[in-house]
């Protein structure tokens, strides 16, 4: 029975403990390379989140702008029908009607 046991232990191979310490190394890096990959992947996810905000806002402030000018227009078109053309000093609001 002894040497049965023996055949068995014969059959077992141990690492070094330089060995144990590169495959625990290895290890370590992979986990460390995957946590990464996740930060990354949370960082590219927050940054398209800002970016379609970002986008939204741009969308809505062309059309405050575009409105505005619309606006812009009809004030112009108002003035000029009560006052005529000429030039407006906002600074005193003095106009100066054209000849």
């Amino acid at each position: 029975m002894a040497e049965k046991q023996n055949k068995v232990d014969e059959t077992k191979i141990v690492f070094s403990e330089d060995e144990i310490k590169s495959l625990e190394t290895l290890r370590t890096t992979y986990n460390t390379i995957q946590n990464d990959f996740g930060v990354i992947k949370v960082r590219k996810i927050l940054l398209q989140q800002q970016l379609d905000n970002l986008e939204q806002t741009e969308i809505e402030l062309e059309t405050r702008y575009a409105e505005n000018q619309q606006n812009e227009q009809k004030l112009v078109k108002d003035l000029n029908e009560k006052y005529g053309a000429g030039n407006l000093d906002i600074s005193t609001g003095e106009f100066t009607p054209n000849n």
